[in-house]
């Protein structure tokens, strides 16, 4: 199948491929929880969801040189790894969405701020990393979200324009990045509602893959 001119799909992974917030926030409460830091589901929302490893080290161990702060964080996605081993779900629909993009050509790219190792381990763990022509890592550029640079770099990978591609994030700095790189962006409601989506820039949510109204916009915008 030829890809589409100029569109593309574009995901975050961590608790927009699968609802994995729930795992990260209990690895960082056994690695942080004894260094005098545990959060509830409302500071992780407001703190660490979606954030990058350099800034949630300078936020909470601000103390801290840059290379502890980056050890301990090491620490904590080992933890995260070792608790997420084996029980990687997809949302549901994701598997048929990503069926029908591949039927109709349009490249679909991975956009996370998550490391490397987390960002491979879930992709494989759902068996799709052959879907992604791109993992974009935002640790490894310039600026990670919220700032637009990975999804720019995302869209650069294939070739697509922002306007008439869409991404799909879970968190409130997924959603402004995706939205400052001008692409129309549908907020996954695993952790967020509705109108915390809303208000950090998403054209609308979903709580799954399967949601007809998602269905629909989606079948408008990539004319499949």
């Amino acid at each position: 199948m030829m890809q589409a001119a100029g569109k593309a799909l574009l995901f975050d992974i961590d608790g927009t491929l699968a609802d994995t917030d729930a795992l990260h926030r209990e690895a960082f409460n056994l690695v942080f929880g004894p260094r005098g830091h545990v959060v509830d589901d409302a500071r992780f929302k407001r703190e660490i969801q979606g954030f990058s490893n350099a800034s949630i080290g300078e936020r909470f161990l601000p103390a801290e040189s840059p290379a502890f702060r980056a050890a301990v964080m090491d620490e904590k996605e080992l933890t995260f790894r070792n608790l997420v081993a084996g029980r990687i779900e997809p949302l549901p629909g994701l598997m048929t969405l990503l069926d029908v993009a591949d039927a109709a050509g349009i490249p679909m790219v991975a956009v996370t701020n998550a490391p490397r190792l987390n960002a491979e381990l879930l992709l494989s763990g759902l068996g799709i990393t052959h879907r992604f022509k791109a993992i974009v890592i935002g640790d490894e550029l310039p600026h990670g979200k919220p700032h637009p640079l990975p999804y720019q770099e995302g869209l650069r990978f294939v070739g697509a324009s922002a306007q008439a591609s869409i991404a799909f994030e879970d968190s409130r700095s997924g959603v402004q990045s995706a939205a400052a790189a001008g692409i129309p962006t549908i907020g996954m409601r695993t952790t967020l509602g509705h109108a915390d989506l809303v208000a950090a820039g998403a054209v609308a949510s979903a709580s799954a893959y399967d949601d007809p109204e998602l269905l629909a916009r989606l079948a408008a915008a990539m004319a499949w």
